[in-house]
């Protein structure tokens, strides 16, 4: 009878306290985890600088001299906020809005085709990641002015 009880002890599973400092680095997130956690964080992007944005809009759109303004903005700077660092903000408003996009197409696909299995979960991530990465990329370059 104690050779039962000292077995079934022996077979419970142990349970640990996760550390965040040592074990979330050495933590593999799949890239479809990667993509959920990003369309997050672009979607809060773009709530966070909505002001931004509708700035952005409203001093493009009313006249040719708050357009000429505007475009200053971004060669120039306004203030002690320099014309690179507009840019870098207009650059992840980009990131955020492309990612946004293609992460929620890639969901609706998901749900009107049931497509949801390991492996087209994780190709459509990896489709997500590399086509949101290479919009931006040649965005960036064209924001930047290099074509």
């Amino acid at each position: 009878m104690t050779e039962l009880v000292s077995s079934a002890r022996a077979k419970r599973p142990e349970f640990r306290n996760i550390n965040a400092l040592s074990d979330l680095p050495t933590y593999r997130l799949p890239p479809a985890g990667i993509v959920s956690i990003l369309h997050r964080i672009s979607g809060a992007i773009m709530f966070l600088l909505m002001p931004f944005i509708i700035w952005m809009f409203d001093t493009s759109v009313s006249s040719e001299i708050s357009f000429a303004r505007f475009t200053s903005v971004f060669s120039i700077g306004v203030g002690f906020i320099p014309g690179w660092f507009v840019k870098l903000v207009a650059l992840a408003l980009i990131w955020a809005y492309l990612h946004h996009f293609i992460a929620g197409m890639r969901h609706l696909w998901m749900d009107v085709n049931h497509a949801v299995s390991k492996e087209f979960g994780r190709s459509s991530a990896l489709v997500t990641l590399g086509l949101g990465t290479a919009l931006t990329v040649i965005l960036a370059l064209k924001l930047f002015g290099a074509y």
